[in-house]
């Protein structure tokens, strides 16, 4: 069992981790955008809504796509005011209910309450008005794709807790650098 667990916490894992690297790459095109967009205005007196959304679109996804890797990462803002304290299988415990009371469950109604405007944005291909770029469904698509890979890291960091219980802890990825892609 212990053997099953590890090698889809692995997987689960690899998968939330190649998307948040690959959406790292995000910020490189939001700072060179934004360096053309004051370049233009300042410089050339060119105001340009198109690519000033799509500065919004990258934000947008960036922060959406990158969620899951800093939760893999063990990387989110926690009060550690007693968790400090806590062993390591007291802090696994911890985590586990975290994770099944309160992460999957809000993963779930994020996921289940954003169907129908999602699908909406999809029928009318809703893009912006005045010059803006027209595919605002694609970013709206990321209302789905946000908790869906919440929830796999959830399921991912599950596995790791319940390992740690049965006595296989495991780090998080950043401390296993021959994991790299």
């Amino acid at each position: 069992m212990k053997h099953t667990f590890l090698r889809w916490q692995h997987r689960l894992t690899r998968l939330t981790t190649a998307v948040g690297r690959l959406s790292a790459w995000l910020a490189l095109f939001l700072v060179l955008g934004m360096v053309l967009v004051v370049a233009l205005r300042y410089a050339f007196g060119i105001g340009n809504i198109a690519l000033q959304e799509s500065l919004t679109y990258l934000h947008g996804a960036l922060f959406m796509l990158a969620i899951a890797y800093t939760l893999a990462e063990d990387e989110h803002v926690r009060v550690d005011v007693l968790y400090q304290r806590f062993s390591p299988r007291t802090r696994a415990w911890v985590n586990l209910l975290g994770t099944l009371f309160l992460l999957l469950p809000v993963c779930a109604a994020l996921f289940w309450l954003s169907l129908d405007y999602v699908a909406s944005s999809w029928r009318e291909q809703e893009g912006s008005a005045n010059g803006g770029l027209p595919f605002v469904y694609l970013l709206k698509s990321l209302l789905l794709v946000l908790p869906a890979l919440l929830g796999i890291q959830g399921l991912a960091d599950l596995l790791r807790h319940t390992l740690t219980l049965l006595g296989t802890p495991l780090a998080p990825p950043s401390a296993h650098p021959e994991d790299t892609l």
